[in-house]
Parts: structure tokens; sequence; C-alpha cells
């Protein structure tokens, strides 16, 4: 089975869709996939993920209410299988427990990451 290993770590509402729209797409031609997230992509999750519409979106803030939200194309990602790491780390440095996030997120360090990346047939990071 093929794998991709992604790193999250912005915390803007471009890259939380970007993340997803990649992760979902793998999942669902049958890889293997683990996102790794590490600060501002902690924010991905969080169980009310709340995100700023950046100027780029600006234009385009009319057509955001015809794709699915962060919190569906998460759930979705994790229904076909995607494995979400917290960085355990990041967690400790900005004050954030188990409890801020959503159920079934695995909490581990890098060295857990770097399992699955140097595995990886792809590493993608946003």
């Amino acid at each position: 089975m093929k794998k991709v290993a992604i790193i999250a770590s912005g915390e803007t509402m471009d890259v939380a869709y970007k993340v997803l729209n990649i992760a979902n797409a793998a999942a669902t031609m049958d890889v293997a996939v683990t996102v790794f997230c590490t600060f501002g992509g902690l924010r991905l999750l969080f169980k009310d993920p709340q995100y700023s519409i950046i100027p780029l979106l600006e234009p385009f803030q009319d057509r955001l209410q015809t794709i699915p939200a962060i919190a569906e194309l998460r759930e979705s990602a994790m229904d076909l299988g995607v494995n979400f790491i917290a960085c355990q780390m990041t967690m400790d440095l900005m004050g954030i427990t188990s409890a801020d996030l959503i159920d079934g997120i695995t909490t581990a360090g890098a060295a857990t990451f770097m399992e699955d990346a140097l595995d990886a047939d792809s590493t993608v990071t946003f």
C-alpha cells in the first residue's frame, strides 16, 4: 500500500483546506495517510476549529458556503482512516491538552511521525 505523510503547521483557513483536501483525496485512492499537526496546524484538531477568512479568500467568501466546512472534511478524512497525530511538544508549549482536541487523536512526538514519514512514498508540508 502506498503511503503519504503530511505535516500541517499553518494556522490559516487555506492551509486547513489544503491539508484536508490532499488527505481525503489520497485516502479515497487507498493510500495510507498520516497527518502530523504541529503549531498552527493543531487548530485542525480542535473540537470547534475557528478560522478567520484571510484576504486571499475574501473574493470567494460567498463560494465558501458551497463547499464542505473544515470540520466536515476532517470527519470525512477520519472516516476514511486518515491518522492524525497531534504534536505533544507543541501541545505542551502552547498549553493545549487532549481535552481540547476531538476524540480519536493520537498525541505523540516527532519520532512517531518520522516512523511513518520515513516509510512514506510522499511527504507534503503545509
